[in-house]
């Protein structure tokens, strides 16, 4: 098994490119990750170069920027090549299978820490759908996309952020009968 789950902030604005047979969209960006021990004389944080393919890297072009913090879940690949001089170069890089924000708006305006990840309500983007193991909550195959102001939509009712305090206020015509939370 080849899984990797990182939390941490851009370090520079995603790169995109389209290449390929079916002109596939590919986001390239670094993420610093803060150690969990730090010691003296020691770096703080690690660095990743990551990469997003199809339209999860259209999703990382779109809302992510430097300085923003998300939790993302790939996997670690080779990024070996020969140089100009014919030696060989060896790196790793993390290709991206889900992305979430794992702040709120608020917090990544004041450069604050407070908020949590994303999934529902806070907007991450699962391209395989579903809810569980493969992602955040989302039962429409594509992750919440913002329906005006602070909104998601799902279905006929409306999830509603409301007072900035980082939870979420849950419309009356929303029951909790057959989601993560109810039996």
């Amino acid at each position: 098994m080849n899984k990797v789950i990182l939390m941490g902030r851009l370090t520079r604005d995603p790169e995109m490119r389209y290449g390929g047979a079916s002109n596939t969209g590919i986001a390239r960006f670094g993420i610093a990750v803060d150690r969990r021990f730090k010691r003296e004389g020691q770096p703080e944080a690690d660095f990743f170069n990551c990469v997003a393919f199809g339209r999860l890297a259209e999703f990382t072009e779109k809302y992510l920027h430097k300085g923003i913090k998300i939790l993302l879940e790939g996997e670690v690949q080779n990024d070996n090549y020969t140089n100009k001089e014919g030696r060989m170069v060896y790196g790793i890089q993390i290709v991206a299978n889900n992305i979430e924000f794992a702040e709120s708006k608020n917090a990544q305006s004041t450069g604050g820490n407070f908020g949590q990840a994303g999934g529902y309500g806070q907007g991450g983007y699962n391209p395989s759908g579903g809810y569980g193991q493969t992602g955040g909550y989302n039962q429409s195959g594509g992750g919440f996309a913002p329906a005006g102001g602070d909104n998601f939509e799902q279905g006929s009712a409306m999830l509603d952020l409301g007072d900035d305090d980082g939870f979420m206020n849950i419309d009356e015509g929303i029951s909790e009968e057959g989601t993560l939370f109810g039996e």
